[in-house]
């Protein structure tokens, strides 16, 4: 395993290394949000179900127009500058927000530099690594976003245990923002062929294959139930924890992805990526339910959390390694654009869907409705997709 990281080129070291600090960024704010917008702006469910809803919905519309740009003129690394950059620079503006209707406008600037960056990277990795070694690249590059997603919250509870308020904890993550866009301009051009520029840009799926069009309706029963992780934090804090423990937690679930992401996903580069994502997806549904059925903020909450990042690093790699197994390479940075645009718009369905039945039902009705979608995601996976080899290319 350490050789076949050892082993992986430059440009997925660079942008791992990126990614990293781009989510220590994030991740400062992240887990503080639901927090800040309950204690402070006097804001719930509904309006965080609304706000993240809405942020992702519209940051994956632009996944697929930057990946299909991407095919058209062979060149990423423009997207990959301009989505870091815009997106590390409005994020920490929610410290000045004075309504939740502010925290709405910094997400949705924060999605839109996610938008114009995530295909266009995800096509850029793909590109850096032969068909053998996808698993373990994307399983590399989400293990160091996620050890980024653990140095942000204790970073932020540190921050917060000595005093600082939560407004300046959000300003000060524009300090990260300028290391990750100047890392982001050292990032090189892959070598590809680019498309005819007099031909048209390619926005339907006819040309994608059936197989990828039958995973992306899967994919798209995962999603519905899959609602922002930052109901995750909410019921953290619902069931008793504290600003400091809810951070702490999330860290914990960041660690523990960061350390099982590369096997995990490199192990679908042997089992096969159907096998690895079905089980992911059936854990998840587990996961689910257990936080649902929880009662108070005890050592359970933790094991949780623990549970829900190790699923986590089975199923983001995974995912993406997934795609470019069913795309040819001349299409990859479309086919990321429409993973990226049904992973990401179903989510304001899916968040709008959680917040509702979280106030109108109760949260263990929502966390139940997402297991359901999942386990109906892992029976279409495997009864219409059918078996996938690992590495086609």
């Amino acid at each position: 395993m350490i050789r076949g990281v050892r082993s992986l080129p430059r440009t997925v070291w660079l942008v791992s290394l990126i990614s990293l600090v781009n989510d220590a960024a994030s991740d400062m704010i992240y887990p503080l949000v639901p927090i800040y917008l309950a204690s402070v702006l006097m804001a719930g469910p509904k309006a965080l179900g609304l706000i993240e809803g809405i942020a992702e919905a519209v940051s994956s519309v632009l996944k697929l127009f930057a990946g299909a740009l991407a095919d058209r003129s062979g060149k990423v690394r423009a997207w990959v500058i301009a989505g870091y950059g815009i997106a590390g620079f409005a994020r920490p503006l929610i410290g000045l927000a004075t309504s939740w209707f502010g925290v709405l406008a910094c997400r949705f600037a924060d999605r839109v530099g996610k938008g114009l960056r995530s295909a266009p990277r995800d096509a850029l990795i793909s590109l850096s690594v032969e068909p053998g070694q996808r698993g373990l690249a994307f399983g590399f590059h989400r293990a160091m976003d996620n050890l980024g997603a653990v140095i942000g919250p204790l970073a932020a509870a540190a921050l917060l245990a000595a005093g600082v308020g939560l407004r300046n904890v959000f300003l000060l993550a524009a300090v990260p923002a300028v290391v990750v866009l100047v890392l982001a301009f050292a990032v090189p051009e892959p070598h590809r062929a680019p498309a005819p520029r007099k031909e048209p840009l390619r926005w339907t799926l006819g040309d994608l294959p059936s197989p990828f069009r039958r995973y992306l309706v899967a994919l798209a029963l995962f999603t519905l139930g899959n609602a922002s992780n930052m109901f995750l934090l909410l019921r953290a804090n619902e069931l008793g924890a504290s600003a400091t423990r809810t951070t702490l937690m999330w860290a914990l679930y960041s660690f523990i992805a960061a350390v099982l992401s590369t096997p995990l996903s490199a192990l679908s580069d042997r089992w096969g990526r159907g096998r690895v994502l079905g089980v992911a997806w059936f854990a998840y549904a587990i996961a689910y339910l257990a936080i649902g059925l929880l009662p108070a903020a005890d050592w359970a909450l933790w094991i949780a959390f623990a549970g829900y990042g190790a699923v986590t690093a089975a199923l983001e790699g995974t995912e993406k390694a997934l795609v470019a197994d069913l795309v040819r390479r001349e299409r990859i940075g479309s086919a990321y654009g429409w993973y990226n645009l049904v992973a990401g718009i179903l989510l304001l369905p899916a968040s709008l869907l959680f917040g509702w039945i979280w106030s109108g039902v109760s949260p263990l009705a929502a966390f139940a409705f997402g297991a359901a979608c999942a386990l109906a995601a892992v029976a279409v996976l495997r009864f219409w997709v059918g078996p996938i080899r690992a590495g086609a290319d």
